[in-house]
């Protein structure tokens, strides 16, 4: 440290240094050493200014909180939770733009949908994953995580709960809270968070915002909230159009309410100062140059870069290591910083080998922290290594070890997936929430040049005091027009559910059912086809029932290619007149691969590479006078759902195929489609 009276550049005698309170520090990153600080913080960025701690070596662009980072006071940790699609992303980009996170000629100013980083995130306009953020407002730093929505990926909200001290419950004020909503909000409830419930989509025509917060109200009440949970504070706001109101005939044009509000009622961050370190690990990324990062809350003392520290494994296992970087969110950056304190959400490398759910201290003396559970996967669907003619074409990951390797990658920060491996050596077991999570991952290895066959997903069942089978029972909700009413039921129906609950609002239909987790796959799409896209589902699980019986997978049977080549319009317009294509003219095709569905229940060889013989007779010409109608495409999730128990889809960088799992017909005959059973592994 150096002495005082030290001589600046600026020929001013400087003292001691000494931490003022909310000094906002950065070092040149550009020319000149300029930069823009954050609002409340008066502009100050020089180095001479910011009173920088003689001796100090910082990288270009290293940020440094001097007192933030030591006063939990300023500091707020909350996640934003709602049901898919009703504007949790586009809120968070509206707090990051408004807070002055980003100058007003960055591209980040312009984009929308910030957080969703995954090219598949912004092909579906959904949230697959929890991704931290933080802003500034005043003289508080405030840590904010955007959750999915969707119930497959419910693994990402429940462990991020244990690093947050508030929510903002986000609400539809036209759909109001769907299952979603319900699952998210108790999963908050229970993790002791205090809730700011936020009217979303004012703007909309239909919106009802009065009513909605009603039904907010009952929500609450139905998962027995206490008193002081029940004394919600609640704001109307418009994401899409960046402003927030505390009532709804006031004027606004900013989010200045709701920034008041996270001020004024999320607690501040339940963490103790003092000697020590203590940080429970909720959140995991890798990076080729630091190996594995741990993200979490740090819930006791403060840690600097380079202190010894251990990692406290499930098992009770203990490994020790250093702390080698330390990262600090700043809008959606990660930045270095050499310290952190209790209460901030930060980022830790030295640990190869830690899970979410670990505990990093300082000492053998401190105990591990409680670990909320996470609930068991309820479905299963077997990875397989591709061993069809076409193997290898398209892909250049290929092998057991490829998949297996891959898949071991994804569990280290995917909570929710299981992946074991099976008594056949090419088979890999993965079990999850729902299709949709499974298909997620088939499609992100797909772009990532492995080949892979999965299978249609099946039911993980338990067994009861006395070894009897119970499934998976999930609680539907539907909404659907009144016209649709009749088809869905009747569907329903064959899918064994049990309805136990109908509203008729104006067109609208709103249908609860208990329905088997069984049942459910391959439902959306009938609903979806049914409705005209119009009718609207959402499920969370219920409870583990008895048996419900047998339920259909397909009613149709499949058209088997018994030969391989080129497929030709010739033979085609002879085998459409069985049912309907799944390939077109030019496609390859082998032996034991779907190329249509047959009109009736049962299986059809068929032969879709046969050529027009050629004759002494005149022809008009090879294909021509030949109509085809248009083949049915399938998308990832359409086809797990489609598929039958003795069926692959075949996943490559470039084609989806269908094929049966025995491509041999005879070996086919002697093995019968039977219904296998299979239980969660505790």
């Amino acid at each position: 440290m150096a002495q005082p009276g030290r001589r600046t550049p600026a020929g001013q005698t400087e003292p001691a240094w000494q931490p003022k309170p909310l000094i906002w520090h950065r070092t040149g990153g550009g020319s000149c050493g300029h930069s823009r600080a954050p609002p409340g913080f008066g502009g100050q960025s020089q180095r001479t200014k910011n009173k920088i701690p003689p001796g100090l070596t910082l990288s270009a662009g290293m940020i440094i909180y001097t007192t933030i980072l030591n006063n939990m006071q300023h500091i707020r940790n909350i996640a934003i939770i709602a049901h898919v699609d009703h504007g949790k992303t586009t809120l968070v980009d509206c707090l990051l733009k408004q807070s002055g996170t980003f100058r007003a000629n960055q591209h980040e100013s312009q984009e929308e949908r910030l957080m969703d980083s995954m090219d598949l995130e912004r092909e579906k306009g959904i949230t697959i994953r929890a991704k931290n953020a933080a802003f500034k407002y005043k003289n508080y730093h405030i840590n904010i995580v955007d959750t999915p929505g969707h119930a497959d990926f419910g693994g990402e909200v429940e462990r991020i709960m244990n690093m947050i001290d508030g929510v903002l419950l986000v609400v539809d004020s036209a759909e109001g809270p769907q299952a979603q909503t319900r699952f998210v909000l108790r999963k908050a409830l229970e993790a002791g968070a205090k809730p700011i419930v936020v009217i979303n989509k004012i703007d909309r025509e239909n919106a009802n915002p009065k009513k909605v917060l009603d039904e907010v109200f009952e929500l609450f009440v139905s998962l027995n909230a206490t008193d002081e949970q029940l004394d919600f504070p609640f704001i109307y706001c418009s994401a899409k159009l960046g402003f927030a109101k505390l009532e709804l005939d006031q004027p606004s044009t900013n989010m200045e309410p709701l920034f008041e509000a996270i001020v004024k009622h999320i607690p501040p961050p339940r963490a103790k100062a003092g000697d020590g370190f203590q940080m429970l690990v909720a959140n995991l990324d890798y990076s080729d140059y630091l190996g594995r990062i741990a993200f979490g809350k740090i819930y006791e003392g403060k840690v600097k870069l380079g202190d010894a520290a251990i990692c406290r494994h499930g098992h009770g296992r203990i490994s020790k290591g250093k702390i080698t970087a330390i990262f600090h969110f700043e809008g959606m950056k990660r930045i270095e910083v050499p310290q952190a304190s209790a209460g901030d959400i930060v980022g830790l490398t030295g640990f190869e080998e830690v899970f979410i759910g670990e505990t990093i201290c300082d000492s053998e003396l401190r105990a591990a922290l409680p670990y909320i559970p996470i609930d068991p996967p309820t479905i299963q669907m077997e990875f397989a290594v591709n061993d069809g003619p076409l193997a290898g074409q398209d892909g250049k990951l290929v092998t057991a070890r490829h998949i297996w390797d891959r898949l071991v990658k994804e569990i280290r920060t995917n909570v929710a997936l299981r992946v074991a491996q099976t008594s056949d050596p090419k088979i890999f077991a993965v079990s999850g929430r729902g299709e949709m999570q499974i298909a997620i991952l088939v499609e992100q290895m797909r772009r990532e040049g492995h080949e892979v066959l999965v299978s249609r997903p099946e039911v993980l069942w338990k067994k009861d005091a006395n070894g009897n089978p119970l499934e998976p029972i999930e609680k539907l909700y539907v909404e659907i027009p009144s016209e649709n009413l009749g088809t869905i039921m009747e569907n329903l129906s064959g899918r064994k559910a049990q309805i136990t609950n109908m509203n008729h609002v104006g067109n609208l239909v709103s249908v609860e059912a208990l329905v088997p987790m069984r049942g459910l796959i391959g439902f959306e799409t009938d609903l979806v086809n049914s409705t005209k896209g119009m009718g609207v589902m959402s499920h969370l699980f219920h409870e583990y029932g008895e048996d419900r019986g047998e339920i259909a997978a397909r009613k149709n049977g499949s058209l088997v290619s018994m030969d391989a080549g080129e497929a030709t319009s010739y033979a085609l317009n002879m085998v459409q007149e069985r049912g309907r294509l799944m390939v077109e003219p030019g496609d390859m095709v082998y032996i034991g691969m779907i190329v249509g569905e047959n009109s009736r229940e049962n299986d059809i060889p068929v032969n879709p590479v046969k050529e027009k013989r050629l004759t002494n007779m005149r022809s008009q010409g090879d294909g021509k006078g030949i109509q085809l109608n248009a083949p049915l495409k399938l998308s990832l999730e359409r086809a797990l759902e489609y598929i039958d128990t003795d069926e692959y889809v075949e996943a490559t960088p470039k084609n989806l195929r269908l094929r049966k799992k025995m491509l041999d017909e005879n070996q086919r005959k002697r093995s019968e489609k039977s219904r296998v059973i299979k239980f969660v592994t505790e």
